[in-house]
């Protein structure tokens, strides 16, 4: 309920309005009042407004006569009811326009609507995204099949040394051609024996112990498998006499392997990447071996041992050592690059000994393709190691493959266990090897039949 004075009470609902005992009849201000508040839905501002106006008359009745009372009646009837009248219509405008929460109210319903055709739109576009990320997914995957395919040719690249002069199509057979385009011979090893201009009586000495001659060592090739040759470059001078001597035994062997390279002894590093590079270019082989021309080898020994590692992509096998790396000059085995390595004193990282090494197919692939951005340092097995640091590459060291000359290569061959290949550590080979060699045949040698009866 709502008090308007302190003598009568205005009701929800029926209009009552409850007076004092003692109190006058309802007035006609009072009538109107009620009519236009129960038409304007009690409007807090016209009762307030009646409420003064109903005080301020019952102030005047006790100081005016009735007379006056009746005189002035008429005109405060009129009054009040044009006051009604033009509140009234105030309201009534006010009502007919949306007031601030209202237009914001409306202006909200707007928007949702809005966002509820954009919706119904989006949905009507669904199936045309779908299709569009079907496309995507076509796109990745054939892209993911492009990059596998890549990654391919460029490992059958990597196995041929011309390969970069191949169009796209033939890249294909790169791993089976060789570089006169004939398909390649598909091998178990191939053997470089390092040699130089200066050096036949060396030759000779290997041709007449361990190394087959003639149509033994076609035959081997053939039937095991197995590719031996001397590997030498070419003399400064183009055509000259060192050039015509090695062609000439050259015709009657028919066991050397011709480099592109100018021979010389500071020149090893160079030469050793070259071979792996020609032999990977000529011969699809498993393993590639590197001997030097004064040490003695057993062909069925060193076959089966590399047979053991052919599971494995990435070997490197040999008598690993780590030497001093020396820094003084005039020395036999300098290292002009000795800083590398640290403080004066250091040793070299882990490597295979110079003397005989074989390394696996990966990883002479690896030596063809980046030729020529492998540094080169003084020694050429330290070349080596270092060309394969920072690679997943397994190294095996394999003492077998380091045997002394007799005695020690004697004493386990009658203990059953025949040594790979032997030499002499002081010499760096075996010493005086053309007059030595046969004798270390004889007692280090497996016999002649048995690289022809060794299984691998």
């Amino acid at each position: 309920m709502r008090v308007i004075s302190s003598n009568h009470v205005i009701r929800k609902g029926k209009r009552k309005i409850k007076h004092a005992p003692n109190s006058p009849r309802p007035s006609l201000y009072t009538m109107m009042h009620n009519r236009i508040a129960k038409k304007k839905g009690k409007t807090l501002e016209i009762d307030l407004l009646f409420c003064e106006l109903n005080n301020y008359l019952t102030a005047m009745k006790g100081r005016v006569t009735t007379k006056a009372s009746v005189k002035w009646i008429p005109f405060l009837c009129v009054f009040c009811f044009a006051l009604g009248i033009l509140f009234s219509n105030r309201l009534w405008d006010s009502s007919a326009e949306p007031t601030g929460q209202q237009f914001l109210s409306l202006r909200r319903n707007e928007q949702e609507l809005q966002v509820i055709n954009d919706g119904s739109g989006t949905n009507k576009n669904l199936p045309q995204n779908k299709d569009v990320m079907n496309e995507v997914l076509k796109t990745h995957e054939a892209i993911q099949s492009l990059d596998k395919s890549i990654a391919v040719l460029q490992t059958q690249l990597a196995e041929s040394k011309g390969s970069q002069e191949m169009s796209l199509k033939s890249s294909a057979a790169v791993s089976t051609l060789s570089r006169d385009g004939s398909p390649k011979q598909k091998v178990f090893m191939v053997i470089g024996i390092n040699t130089a201009f200066s050096s036949r009586k060396r030759r000779d000495s290997v041709r007449e112990t361990w190394m087959p001659q003639g149509e033994k060592l076609v035959q081997l090739e053939r039937e095991k498998g197995i590719v031996v040759r001397f590997m030498i470059g070419h003399s400064a001078t183009s055509n000259s006499i060192l050039d015509r001597a090695i062609d000439s035994e050259d015709s009657q062997h028919k066991d050397f392997l011709r480099l592109e390279h100018v021979e010389g002894y500071h020149e090893l590093s160079a030469k050793t990447k070259t071979f792996f590079s020609t032999a990977v270019a000529k011969w699809d082989a498993e393993f590639y071996v590197k001997v030097d021309d004064d040490v003695h080898v057993n062909l069925g020994m060193l076959a089966s041992t590399l047979a053991r590692h052919r599971s494995k992509p990435r070997v490197y096998i040999g008598c690993m050592k780590s030497g001093p790396v020396l820094a003084q000059k005039n020395v036999k085995y300098h290292e002009p690059e000795y800083w590398k390595f640290g403080e004066e004193g250091n040793k070299y990282f882990r490597h295979a000994t110079g003397q005989i090494y074989a390394i696996s197919k990966e990883l002479a692939t690896y030596i063809s393709l980046n030729q020529p951005i492998l540094h080169k340092y003084a020694n050429e097995d330290v070349s080596l190691g270092a060309w394969f640091i920072g690679l997943e590459v397994e190294h095996i060291d394999d003492h077998s493959m380091c045997c002394g000359t007799p005695p020690d290569c004697a004493w386990k061959a009658q203990a059953g266990e025949v040594c790979v290949a032997s030499f002499d550590w002081s010499c760096s080979g075996i010493c005086k090897s053309v007059e030595r060699i046969k004798f270390v045949h004889e007692k280090c040698g497996e016999g002649d039949g048995s690289v022809w009866s060794a299984v691998f």
